[in-house]
């Protein structure tokens, strides 16, 4: 009878034979590119393939056609594709159909974490290190504005969602995504979300896309703006707010600080390259491999950017911590040589240049706070924040 009743419930109220890796917290992705293909990518083993799989081509269809259905953007031959995220908050993208996928339907899961990642567990898996975690707390506390970069699957988002810890409690964010997937520990947080219509049915509603929603945070008066990733025009918005003193963060996908620029001042994007320098600093983060061969995600460069010159018409950045993969540790080589700390920070600091010292100083402070509430026992990210702002409140940090 359990079994029954079980069964039941997996198929009614969950995702029918994916079930049990949705509630693996070591389960990440779960895939499947076609007949007998069924993936998950695995925190501690990386990518296996999973011992269950579909036999034959209409049990995929009618398997893909019923994930779409259970979030109520159903995928037929006439829109055979969708990307949507799943009632916990998990992102889904499914593709209908053996003629425009050769090995037949298939989908991918990226799992949502219900809470995430704080900077102290980051540190942990060592994607970053404590004078890394204090700088972002520096510069998100002083109102910069940030892009994590890197390639698909390198954690960009939730080393971007762990960094918001640092943003002021009193803060009223703003965050904008296609698909929710951001949590933030604020009070003050409106969180939107864009509106796909793949039909044209009565009470739809028309199409509300990333530019319409930055257009209208801005009226908003925001401490700071969060955008999911930029792909688009909407990345000249989110410039033009930083230009008129609205902090942002956002994602974004770049393979170097120089592709990035490129990306940022072509097409379709079209940001002018003397507003480059509204973006103070940029975190690369990549999945690299260890010496034993095992998938890890490293922050492998922080970048400040210092300006664009007309007439040589190029960037100049500065690197500020660099990766070392010989010995899987960070350098500090913006060490009394951080362009954003000396004369962006320093100054909103009242802290003149004479004395620029200081500002690394506090730096300092700040790392050996980060590791005494990480040994204090203390790693999860509304205790991380919760412990942050009463600390601020009360003068100790």
């Amino acid at each position: 009878l359990k079994a029954i009743k079980y069964l039941m419930i997996r198929d009614k109220v969950g995702l029918g034979i994916l079930d049990p890796f949705m509630h693996d917290p070591n389960i990440e992705d779960i895939s499947c590119s076609g007949l007998r293909n069924l993936f998950i990518e695995h925190r501690i083993f990386d990518s296996l393939k999973a011992p269950i799989t579909f036999e034959n081509e209409e049990d995929l269809d009618a398997f893909a056609i019923k994930l779409s259905e259970k979030i109520g953007k159903p995928v037929s031959y006439f829109n055979p594709i969708m990307d949507a995220a799943l009632p916990d908050g998990s992102r889904i993208n499914i593709v209908l159909g053996k003629d425009i996928s050769k090995q037949g339907s298939n989908f991918t899961i990226r799992k949502f974490s219900e809470v995430p990642f704080s900077v102290l567990q980051l540190i942990e898996f060592g994607t970053i290190d404590y004078v890394m975690a204090a700088y972002f707390w520096i510069a998100l506390r002083e109102g910069m504005n940030c892009f994590v970069a890197g390639e698909t699957a390198s954690g960009k988002t939730t080393t971007m969602n762990a960094m918001t810890t640092f943003i002021s409690p009193l803060a009223k964010i703003v965050s904008i995504e296609e698909t929710p997937e951001l949590q933030v520990p604020h009070h003050n947080w409106i969180r939107e979300v864009t509106r796909s219509v793949q039909g044209k049915k009565e009470g739809e509603g028309s199409r509300v896309e990333m530019f319409d929603l930055l257009r209208a945070a801005l009226r908003q008066r925001p401490n700071e703006i969060i955008v999911g990733e930029i792909r688009g025009v909407e990345g000249s918005i989110v410039f033009q707010g930083m230009q008129t003193g609205h902090p942002a963060m956002s994602t974004f996908h770049a393979a170097s600080v120089e592709k990035l620029i490129q990306r940022i001042t072509g097409d379709p994007i079209n940001v002018p390259k003397t507003y480059i320098d509204n973006l103070n600093f940029v975190v690369m983060q990549n999945a690299v491999r260890g010496p034993d061969g095992k998938l890890l995600r490293r922050v492998t460069s922080v970048n400040e950017i210092v300006g664009y010159d007309t007439y040589s018409d190029s960037f100049s950045f500065i690197e500020v911590f660099r990766w070392n993969p010989v010995n899987d540790t960070f350098e500090f080589t913006g060490n009394l040589n951080s362009y954003m700390l000396e004369r962006k920070i320093a100054p909103k600091k009242g802290i003149p240049l004479s004395n620029v010292r200081k500002i690394y100083k506090e730096l300092e402070k700040k790392a050996r706070i980060l590791k005494k509430i990480h040994d204090s026992g203390i790693t999860g990210f509304y205790e991380l924040f919760s412990v942050i702002s009463k600390m601020e409140n009360e003068g100790m940090a």
